[in-house]
């Protein structure tokens, strides 16, 4: 039986929050559809808000803590990762991006990712398109096609007529992105090897030489 890596990144800055609860749910959703495929899953959830301090640091130094490069290799070795912030002055938290910024722009190429937000008002729903994606695209991840946005009044709604339930969109969500990490070729010990973003730059400028 094949083992799948999956973790949850959360950026919620309070204990508990409603982000946790969101990466929580998607990730329960996500197991359950890759155990009915028969897939072994190895589960984790990566709380930024436990490395804030040395996210910080690590953007200042240009050196990540043991701690913060635990959580970034958790992250890059995955089969699949769900990511979850808060929205703050309409886009995502600055605690997501940092932790974002210091991983190498190569190393999600290809990853499966599933997004998701919080906020206190619908309004915000927007922050997965016009902040979210491009971020992801720009890191060549491989961003599933449901996202799922939770404001305050989505707790507990069913929805109505016109919109989806917060559940029933978490369940499509986790679906489609357990369909889409199954159907990704097993990585391989080559697929792992990241090759630093400066050796790239100069392998690219010896090439231009010739």
């Amino acid at each position: 039986m094949r083992t799948l890596k999956l973790v949850a990144v959360s950026a919620g800055l309070s204990s508990p929050s409603s982000t946790r609860l969101l990466a929580d749910r998607l990730l329960q959703i996500t197991r359950h559809r890759l155990a009915e495929q028969e897939y072994a899953v190895d589960a984790d959830v990566v709380e930024l808000r436990d490395v804030a301090v040395d996210i910080a640091n690590g953007l200042v130094t240009g050196f990540p803590s043991e701690r913060l490069q635990e959580a970034i290799d958790k992250v890059t070795g995955a089969d699949g990762v769900i990511a979850v912030t808060p929205v703050f002055t309409a886009s995502y938290s600055g605690l997501f991006k940092s932790f974002f910024d210091l991983i190498d722009p190569a190393a999600l190429t290809g990853t499966p990712v599933l997004i998701g937000a919080t906020g206190g008002t619908a309004r915000h729903s927007l922050v997965l398109d016009h902040a979210l994606r491009p971020l992801f695209a720009y890191l060549r991840a491989v961003v599933a096609p449901t996202a799922v946005y939770a404001a305050s009044e989505d707790w507990g709604s069913g929805g109505d007529a016109y919109t989806e339930g917060l559940p029933s969109r978490i369940t499509r969500a986790g679906t489609e992105f357990a369909d889409l990490i199954a159907g990704r070729p097993e990585r391989t010990r080559e697929d792992d090897e990241v090759v630093p973003f400066a050796q790239q730059l100069a392998d690219l400028r010896l090439g231009q030489a010739y």
